[in-house]
C-alpha cells in the first residue's frame, strides 16, 4: 500500500488516519504493519464501502478537500470495490535502528555475510548481494533502472533484491536511488576482507 509523502506527512502528524483504496481483494488486513518513510503504520480496520456512504468528513480524514476529489482518484474498475483503510502511526522503522547499529563482533558480522551467502544460494540468477552493495556503494542516489542495467537485470527484480538488503539494515532508500547504510558500510567491508 502506497502513500505520498505529503499523505504520510500527514498521517505522522496526526491529520490523516484514512486512506481509500479501489481493490479487486484488499491488499491489507486489520493487524498489517506498513514500514514507511515516517515509520511503521498500524492497519486497524479494512472495511468495504459503497461510493455513496463517503462523506466529505471522510474524506477530509483521508487527506482530501471532498468526497468527490476523494473519489476521482481512485483508480476506475467495475471489478474493483471501494475499502476504508483505518491507519494509525505505530511507531519507529526498525529497519532505521539497525542501520545505524555498527557495533557488531566479528562473529555477528561473519553470521551476515553467511546470510548473505544462503541468499546468493537460493537466488536463480546467481550471486548478487555482494556485487549489490558495490554497486551501490559506488553508485549512490543512482535511478534503480540505471543501476539494474549496470548489472544486465531488469529493474523490478533488482528492486526486488534491494529490499531484502533494506530488510537487513543494509541499504537505504533515497528520492532517487540508494546509498549504503552505516552497517552495510562495515558488512561490505568484512565482505571485501573475505574475498580479499
Amino acid at each position: 500500500m502506497l502513500f505520498t509523502q505529503d499523505a504520510l506527512a500527514r498521517i505522522a502528524a496526526g491529520e490523516v488516519d484514512l486512506a481509500f483504496r479501489r481493490w479487486r481483494r484488499p491488499a491489507v488486513r486489520p493487524g498489517t504493519a506498513l514500514r514507511t518513510a515516517v515509520g511503521v503504520l498500524a492497519v486497524e480496520a479494512v472495511d468495504a464501502v459503497d461510493e455513496v456512504a463517503v462523506s466529505d468528513k471522510d474524506a477530509r480524514r483521508a487527506g482530501y478537500p471532498d468526497r468527490a476529489h476523494l473519489l476521482a482518484d481512485q483508480r476506475p474498475g467495475a471489478d474493483r470495490t471501494l475499502y476504508r483503510v483505518t491507519l494509525r502511526p505505530a511507531g519507529d522503522d526498525p529497519r532505521v535502528g539497525l542501520r545505524q547499529d555498527t557495533d557488531l563482533s566479528a562473529a555477528e558480522l561473519d553470521d551476515i555475510a553467511a546470510a548473505l551467502a544462503r541468499m546468493d544460494a537460493r537466488s536463480g540468477h546467481g550471486p548478487w548481494t555482494t556485487a549489490t552493495l558495490e554497486l551501490i556503494a559506488a553508485h549512490p542516489a543512482v535511478r534503480a533502472a540505471d543501476l539494474a542495467a549496470r548489472m544486465d537485470r531488469e529493474r523490478l527484480p533488482f528492486k526486488a533484491d534491494v529490499r531484502k538488503l533494506k530488510e537487513r539494515g543494509l541499504t537505504e532508500s533515497l528520492d532517487v536511488g540508494y546509498r549504503l547504510s552505516p552497517r552495510g558500510r562495515l558488512v561490505l567491508d568484512h565482505l571485501r576482507g573475505l574475498s580479499g
